[in-house]
């Protein structure tokens, strides 16, 4: 005897139930109950089918409910989903003209706040230099002063020593200062501009003019207004 198994087709079959048998009769069906158990049987067949039909059609019913609830929650998930993307890239579409004016007025607002400090810095230089010119015009000793600073601080002999000095600066050292200028060999230097001194000896020449302490100053107030590459 072969027996056939059923799978994977749920909706082609469902178990057969065997009708009940009678209990009790009443007296007229005693004599046939052939017709009483027929008529059991499709009484119970027809409840059964009837059964059957409206649970496949509540289950039917139940199963479009969550599908329907399922794909609406799904459906609610994606379109919040592709509506954030689709509003963010909108979002940065019309906000990059935006960004783009602020990128521009940064960079202007830096170049001109690096401008009004090179302004300031020239400034400062201008007003040193004329500060010093003034200074050295009344008092040009303030150069063999400087010289006097540095030789003391530097190992070299003092026996032949010279100062040079820009000619103008070396004639009013004599004049207001014979004895003091008469204590060094100083010599008047055209190539030197005013201010510039140098203490040249047979080992080395050293600069102590205003012009490079005053480049060094400027130099360092450049760092600190950042405007120099580190």
């Amino acid at each position: 005897m072969s027996i056939n198994v059923l799978k994977d087709k749920p909706r082609d079959w469902r178990p057969y139930r065997f009708p009940p048998l009678p209990q009790s009769l009443a007296p007229e069906w005693k004599n046939d109950p052939v017709a009483v158990q027929r008529a059991i049987a499709d009484g119970f067949q027809e409840g059964n089918e009837k059964g059957y039909q409206e649970g496949l059609i509540q289950g039917q019913e139940h199963g479009q409910q969550l599908g329907y609830e399922a794909g609406r929650e799904q459906g609610l998930q994606e379109g919040l989903m592709q509506g954030r993307v689709e509003g963010r890239e909108s979002f940065d579409q019309a906000s990059f003209p935006l960004e783009e004016a602020n990128r521009q007025l940064r960079s202007f607002l830096s170049e001109l706040e690096r401008t009004r400090r090179q302004e300031l810095l020239a400034l400062v230089k201008k007003v040193s230099e004329q500060v010093i010119r003034c200074e050295l015009t009344l008092n040009p000793t303030q150069l063999l002063t400087l010289a006097e600073e540095a030789l003391a601080g530097m190992p070299l002999e003092t026996t032949d020593v010279h100062i040079n000095l820009h000619p103008q600066e070396f004639a009013r050292i004599k004049d207001l200062a014979p004895d003091r200028a008469a204590s060094w060999r100083l010599v008047a230097d055209e190539a030197l501009a005013l201010g510039e001194c140098r203490i040249v000896t047979p080992r080395a020449e050293v600069d102590v003019g205003c012009q490079q302490r005053l480049d060094a100053c400027v130099e360092t107030l450049s760092q600190h207004l950042h405007l120099t590459e580190d």
